[in-house]
């Protein structure tokens, strides 16, 4: 009769070693890989666009980045330029910052430094649920519901404020840029809220405690630890915003009114048209020519290179962060 005798622990140690260093470059390699892939659709995507777009530019016979005209239905005649589509898409994107991010930071102070937890938690799940809405419901309800009920202070400004080319008079319907602002805003909120919330979330509780200790009140205590201490996650946050206020499609096609052709351009926030997001959506029946479609493309080229941009530098902000908290 044999006795059983327990693994030596070398041996044990050894398995334990070879099976954990196993289980580690398995992990990196396709840690590795992720990256890699996500970087590489990120060229793929802009050689395709440049691939495809270049061949139109070349061909255009007006100045693609100062025109305001566009007329592709002739592919040997190309006409077509993004001054118009750029001031639209800027204007409806920063006016939904200037709305939504002042209201993101205090609902995101409120519920981090007020609120008690059984208040916080309901209204942070609420502002989180906004971002699970579909664009399409968002630009269903705007046009049916907000955009008549926010109407008469669009009113009030053009009447007041109307001598400001930013506010001047311009559509009576719901389909203009203060409409679609807002709802703009109010679909960055959460993104904006979130990324805020953990931030401010992360302050040093020894740097509120001794604020507070040195006789600051409340608000004293988050105007000089909390909000110096998120700044850069706000900013961060900001421009994640910002890139989706930029990018968004269904609910700028269903609530922003076309202009008509050859009218003369107006400033405005009341006034209507479209951005490179619409346009390019609007018209995607259009592309029966690789010369039309070639001009769409150029125009998703210079909303991919805007988008590219702004995340890019939100990035840069939170890695100058990073290397301040270290």
């Amino acid at each position: 009769m044999t006795a059983n005798y327990p693994p030596d622990s070398e041996d044990v140690l050894v398995k334990k070693t070879s099976s954990g260093r196993i289980g580690d470059r398995a992990i990196a390699f396709f840690a590795s890989a992720s990256g890699v892939a996500v970087i590489g659709t990120v060229l793929l995507v802009g050689l395709f666009l440049l691939w495809r777009a270049v061949p139109s530019i070349l061909q255009d016979q007006v100045p693609f980045l100062t025109s305001r005209e566009w007329n592709v239905d002739n592919p040997d005649d190309l006409r077509f330029g993004i001054v118009d589509l750029l001031w639209t898409t800027v204007l409806s994107s920063v006016m939904a910052m200037v709305l939504a991010v002042p209201v993101a930071i205090g609902i995101a102070i409120y519920i981090t430094q007020y609120a008690p937890r059984k208040i916080a938690k309901p209204i942070g799940s609420a502002v989180d649920l906004l971002a699970a809405v579909p664009s399409i419901v968002y630009g269903l309800w705007g046009i049916q519901v907000l955009a008549p009920a926010i109407e008469p202070f669009g009113d009030w400004l053009s009447e007041n404020l109307g001598w400001i080319p930013l506010f001047a008079p311009g559509l009576t319907s719901a389909g203009t840029v203060y409409s679609i602002g807002v709802v703009l805003a109010i679909m960055i909120l959460p993104i904006i809220t979130a990324i805020s919330r953990e931030v401010f979330d992360q302050t040093p509780l020894l740097h509120k405690e001794a604020a507070l200790a040195l006789g600051a009140t409340q608000w004293e205590m988050v105007k000089t630890t909390v909000l110096p201490f998120g700044r850069p996650g706000v900013i961060s946050a900001s421009m994640l915003g910002l890139g989706r206020a930029l990018g968004e499609t269904m609910a700028v096609v269903i609530i922003l009114s076309k202009p008509a052709p050859g009218s003369d351009f107006s400033p405005s926030i009341f006034a209507g048209g479209e951005t490179f997001a619409s346009k390019i959506a609007n018209n995607a029946a259009e592309f029966d020519s690789p010369e039309k479609t070639g001009a769409y493309v150029a125009a998703g080229l210079v909303l991919f290179v805007l988008t590219f941009i702004v995340n890019a530098i939100a990035r840069w902000i939170i890695s100058r962060r990073k290397e301040f908290t270290e």
